[in-house]
This record gives C-alpha cells, structure tokens and sequence, in this order.
C-alpha cells in the first residue's frame, strides 16, 4: 500500500489540480481517492488495469478523468454512461466528486468489472453500478438506447468507430465526451460523416491543459441533435 507521505502527496497534487479545474474537494472526497489509488496498486498486482506508476496516478488518471468538467459540469440527475471503462477512468473519479450524477461503468472485460464492483463497496459509491457488455450490442438494448445525457470516453479508437461506439446511447439533446490527444483535427474531419449520420454534430474540439503535467487534452464533444429510433446499427 502506499505510504503516508505518498498519500499526502496524491491529495495535494489532486487539491492543486482540482482549484486548477475549478473543483473544490472536499477531505472525505480525497481521502476516497488516496483508498482507489490503494485499491488500484493491489488490484494492478494480478489484473492488467494500469501501466500508470502509483507516483501518476492522482495526474493521468483521476485529474485526467475530471477534465470533462473544463466542457460541461453535469447536471444533477443527468445519467453518465462510460464507455470502455477499464480500470474505472473516467467515470469512477466523475462518480466521486459528482454523486449527484448517476454513473455506469461499462466494460466487456468481466475481471476489470469485478475489480470495480469491489472498489464501488469499498468506497461505500452509491450512485454508480458496473455493466458487462460490448457497445455494439448494448446499442441495440432499448433500456440503454439513447437514454444517457453524457455518454464519455477515454480510448485510443479512431474517431469515426468511437463514435459509433458512443452516439447511440445518446438522447436527442444530450451529449458524447471523447478524451483525445493532440492533432485530432484531420481525424475528426474524416469523421464527421458518420457522426452525422448517427444524428449528431461536432458542437466544439476545447484543448484543455492537464494540471501538474504538460499534456494538453483534446476534448470532442458531439452533441447528438435527433433520434436514432428504429434504425439498428
């Protein structure tokens, strides 16, 4: 398990990113954070969660997977779909500081899940549930079509396929947050076909920097103008 002086470390790196970002963590919201990073360490001795050394994580992960907050703070009540979850990222962190927002955790991989399902009763998280499925055929779940106001990722997919993989679960009205790296315009651009014809728009591509490192994010928001209904992917 981390040390005491590595847990004083993540909370203050996670304090100076969050006044970055414009949050206010609370000590009981932080002191959940320093238990994930420890769950985390133990989980990555036996499952593959994470490349990210422990010294890394309060940045690339938990600060990273709250950078939706620079392009929209959700609403309370507002359903969060993360798609590809992995290791819980970015959806277990917007679950901590937003337990006002309803999140599920989506992954194929059951091993990651359970993991997750553990960190979930661990940290006592109330307002977030696990799901085991793969995107193309949960799309056509009329409990998970276009129910979701923000459906998120953080994946290295083309964006064409991300968006296939995120837009119909998207209501008309609501929105998909893809995390990417820099140069995306090229990519995006070749993209937006397909965005369209899955009902929605390239609303804005925001450049956020990530507090405490010299990564810039790229954040595609695509904002999902009409229904999908009775089509099937």
């Amino acid at each position: 398990m981390p040390s005491a002086p590595d847990s004083m470390s993540l909370i203050d790196q996670l304090n100076q990113g969050g006044r970055e970002l414009g949050i206010a963590l609370d000590p009981a919201v932080t002191a959940k954070f320093v238990r994930f990073a420890e769950l985390l360490e133990e989980g990555n001795r036996h499952l593959n969660l994470t490349r990210v050394p422990p010294e890394e994580v309060a940045t690339l992960h938990f600060l990273d997977s709250l950078l939706l907050v620079a392009v929209f703070k959700p609403d309370s009540g507002a359903r969060l779909l993360d798609v590809g979850t992995g290791a819980g990222f970015p959806g277990m962190p917007l679950a901590l500081v937003f337990p006002e927002i309803d999140v599920t955790l989506m992954d194929s991989t059951r091993k990651r899940l359970g993991f997750l399902d553990g960190v979930l009763a661990d940290l006592g998280i109330s307002n977030a549930r696990t799901l085991h499925a793969r995107a193309e055929e949960l799309a056509r779940d009329p409990r998970h079509r276009e129910r979701y106001d923000y459906v998120v990722a953080r994946a290295v997919a083309p964006m064409s396929t991300l968006a296939g993989w995120l837009l119909p679960f998207v209501r008309p009205g609501g929105v998909a947050v893809a995390y990417k790296s820099r140069d995306i315009l090229a990519e995006v651009d070749a993209a937006r076909t397909t965005i369209g014809n899955l009902g929605a728009t390239v609303e804005k591509i925001q450049e956020v920097p990530l507090p405490g490192t010299d990564i810039v994010r790229n954040m595609i928001v695509l904002r999902k103008s009409r229904s999908l209904t009775g089509r099937r992917r």
